[in-house]
């Protein structure tokens, strides 16, 4: 069998620790993507008295490396409607190479989370993907912000049907309640299509949306 190189074996949790910075200080000169380390009881009869629990061993765990940044500019935003109504503030960046993937857009999450942020159209922003997958906007460079970079306020009325969207107190997402929004009915077909759901195969987004429309 062909054995990963950087594979090793240690004695004691500080042995574990060190190895682990090792190999993240390692991570980018690698040839190959990798989101952490998996450590191993390496003695059968422990593993065995160890046991497992449903499908994941008590003698492995995976220690996860913290997200990986990078820093791009904010060129637009987008109000996404969701299935339940809520919409979401996507960013539009301009690409760049996190973790390994080409990312171009990222979550914003809500108003608040705008407002926090403070982020402005034109701005440096550093992102990650959270849990290496779902990439995110963590911050902005205040100091590289262009001259009248303009605020980001949201919509008043939905992107898909044009009906006015509200904001419940205690929520943190406005939405839009009209049940017939071409949006809301794509996500609802999509949901009900999806491996969670009835499990139709090849029925994915642009089929529902090519449903709505005729």
């Amino acid at each position: 069998f062909s054995v990963n190189e950087l594979g090793l074996t240690v004695k004691g949790i500080d042995g574990v620790a060190k190895a682990f910075d090792h190999l993240q200080n390692a991570r980018l000169s690698l040839d190959y993507e990798i989101d952490g380390m998996v450590v191993k009881v390496d003695d059968f009869a422990f593993q065995e008295r160890l046991g497992q629990i449903s499908r994941a061993p008590r003698w492995a765990v995976a220690w996860k490396f913290a997200a990986e940044e990078a820093e791009t500019i904010l060129e637009g935003v987008e109000f996404s409607v969701g299935r339940t109504g809520a919409i979401t503030p996507v960013a539009k960046l301009k690409p760049v190479r996190v973790s390994g993937v080409n990312v171009s857009n990222a979550s914003l999450h809500n108003e608040d989370e705008i407002n926090r942020l403070d982020v402005h159209l034109g701005d440096t922003v550093v992102i990650r993907r959270a849990g290496d997958v779902i990439p995110e906007v963590m911050s902005v460079v205040d100091s590289q912000r262009p001259k009248g970079a303009k605020k980001i306020h949201f919509p008043k009325v939905c992107s898909s049907c044009g009906h006015t969207i509200v904001r419940s107190e205690g929520e943190a997402a406005w939405r839009c309640l009209n049940s017939g929004c071409p949006a809301q009915l794509e996500g609802r077909i999509y949901y009900f299509a999806s491996k969670g759901a009835f499990d139709i195969e090849g029925m994915g987004d642009k089929i529902a949306a090519q449903l709505i429309q005729a």
